[in-house]
């Protein structure tokens, strides 16, 4: 157990507490050992929260890892807006292949993992793959609207063009990220909408 979970004093820790105490230790795993290291045994050790309150708040641990992995990368994955969207999508998918590389092969994992665990698919598309894509969204359509692309651009699209590179050659062709030049999809998604 990690001293820095203890509390001094008597007394329960607050939940929202014990709750990040538990996505940390998911986090921390999930990037370490991968997929398979996510047990509620394990994290229940490491975090210093019982069992049954990681069954309390996820049906499965799949769908702990999937919370973790969103916790782990919101922060790296802001979408920023200078203005210049060709820069702004250059810097979030960079940010992006940069995870990715990091993680090595856990967005394999938990994508392979999702094909057999309904609660792990459940939360990896409710806490990672919609927000992600409403963040895209958002920006793409508030760029449209600025003149950046074209009126009748396809934003759903565009987002496809340009995420889904990732997960192609992640997936299908298993090459690595690094190969891709990130400045060349940009150009040509926004190329294509107008």
């Amino acid at each position: 157990m990690h001293s820095s979970t203890q509390r001094s004093g008597r007394g329960r820790r607050p939940a929202a507490e014990v709750r990040a105490a538990a996505v940390d230790a998911a986090g921390r795993l999930l990037f370490a050992e991968g997929i398979r290291a996510i047990t509620f045994e394990r994290i229940a050790k490491e975090a210093g929260v019982s069992k049954t309150t990681l069954y309390k708040w996820w049906p499965s641990p799949g769908a702990l890892a999937a919370e973790a992995y969103f916790a782990r990368s919101q922060p790296l994955l802001e979408f920023p807006d200078t203005g210049d969207l060709h820069a702004d999508l250059v810097t979030q998918v960079t940010s992006f292949a940069e995870l990715i590389a990091e993680g090595g092969s856990v967005i394999p994992q938990l994508i392979g993992s999702a094909q057999t665990d309904p609660d792990l698919a459940e939360a990896w598309t409710r806490t990672y793959a919609l927000p992600r894509r409403d963040l895209a969204r958002e920006r793409l359509l508030k760029a449209q609207r600025a003149g950046q692309l074209g009126a009748d651009a396809d934003i759903d699209i565009v987002i496809d063009q340009i995420w889904g590179a990732f997960y192609h050659r992640l997936l299908v062709l298993r090459t690595p990220i690094r190969d891709l030049d990130i400045e060349r999809l940009v150009t040509a998604a926004i190329r294509g909408a107008g």
